[in-house]
């Protein structure tokens, strides 16, 4: 029988290591590994489970310190979760990532077989729920801050060049399970604006309010939530790429749209476009096609201050007319928006924001696509002053 496993997320002091404490009280005397990892030489939180008289004797404990399960030690992740499983006697993991540990690259460990290692543990585990928490009370100024996590001297190495921002949309929209912690450190409307903002970065996720990380461990635990496939399309971005819109929250003004056009960007104007964003978007995600670089798909990402764009590879149009028949005919929605012309290039990107006005927005990006004399003129002859795809 597959041991099942609860990862636990979050940015730093969020409060994961008070929940790992609630669940080692579990009242089903449940035998719980816990794996705990920390950036800093001295694994604090392995330290605090310790001190707090939580690792009985028959529970165990792994420290993986000074570095970070979702790159540098990943490989030792594996292996002691590996280690566990094959001393036996236990019911449960737990593992508690670091704050700035992404959960997709240790979602993955246990998805495929290392040949190098020799260690499948698909076959040994199973991966049971993907856990996030948040901390309410500043969620707003991380998610704002325009820091990078070297910016506040946390990152990995030197060459750790992620914002917070981002990190926390990952962690977020790759959850199963994510509880707002701290909600009684906030009011009320501020908790539902938050709360309605994450449901739209992450639609499945079964979110949970709390004080002091008190959850009920059947929440967190043995849940059977957790496919990677589907987990990989939970974020809000791809559902309404997929044409699977998710419901609005006037209430609190939180909406979301999918600008979508059959003509491309001038990049001029799209440039303009981006150095004056509209106040109030929150996360924009999608595809768009830029006329200057024809060829080439531009993938969009924006969370709080961060901006960025860069390549996807080549639009299917660009493809053999071999290649380009046999993914038509494996994918329908491919198949339906193909254009005679111009083949799938085309903009889609999705759109959420706080008191935005979506007329507004959509109007604004309507000017910056190529008039119809324009889209008769060449293209490479535009000034394209965006910066180089990477």
């Amino acid at each position: 029988m597959k041991v099942p496993v609860t990862v636990l997320s979050g940015y730093l002091g969020s409060g994961k290591t008070t929940l790992l404490q609630q669940i080692l009280q579990n009242e089903d005397k449940l035998k719980i590994a816990v794996i705990v990892n920390d950036m800093t030489e001295i694994n604090i939180d392995a330290r605090l489970i310790k001190e707090n008289g939580l690792v009985q004797t028959d529970e165990k404990l792994v420290e993986l310190q000074n570095g970070c399960i979702c790159c540098t030690l990943r490989e030792d992740l594996l292996l002691e979760v590996n280690n566990l499983v094959r001393q036996g006697d236990i019911d449960y993991i737990v593992i508690e990532s670091s704050g700035i540990s992404e959960p997709i690259p240790v979602a993955q460990t246990f998805t495929y077989m290392d040949e190098e290692l020799g260690v499948n543990l698909s076959e040994k585990c199973r991966l049971d729920t993907m856990v996030t928490v948040v901390d309410t009370a500043h969620f707003w100024s991380n998610y704002s801050t325009g820091e990078s996590l070297l910016d506040r001297q946390q990152g990995i190495n030197e060459d750790d060049e992620r914002d917070i921002v981002d990190l926390l949309v990952d962690q977020i929209e790759f959850a199963n399970v994510i509880i707002l912690n701290k909600v009684d450190l906030i009011n009320t409307k501020r908790l539902q604006t938050i709360k309605g903002f994450i449901r739209k970065l992450n639609a499945d996720a079964d979110i949970i309010c709390t004080a002091h990380s008190k959850v009920d461990i059947n929440r967190v635990l043995n849940t059977n939530l957790f496919h990677f496939e589907k987990a990989s399309q939970a974020a809000g971005w791809i559902k309404e790429l997929n044409e699977e819109h998710i419901p609005e929250t006037d209430e609190y003004n939180i909406s979301s749209f999918l600008f979508k056009s059959r003509k491309p960007f001038h990049p001029e104007r799209l440039m303009y476009w981006l150095e004056n964003w509209p106040e109030g978007i929150v996360r924009a995600k999608g595809f768009f096609w830029l006329a200057s670089r024809n060829d080439q798909v531009g993938l969009l990402s924006q969370a709080g201050s961060n901006i960025t764009i860069s390549g996807a590879g080549e639009w299917v149009a660009t493809y053999s007319n071999d290649e380009q028949k046999k993914l038509l005919q494996e994918d329908s929605k491919l198949s339906r928006e193909w254009d005679v012309l111009y083949g799938d290039r085309l903009t889609e990107i999705v759109f959420i924001g706080i008191s935005i006005s979506q007329k507004e927005i959509q109007e604004s990006l309507e000017l910056c696509v190529l008039t119809e004399e324009e889209m008769t003129e060449g293209w490479l002859s535009f000034h394209d002053p965006l910066p180089d795809f990477y």
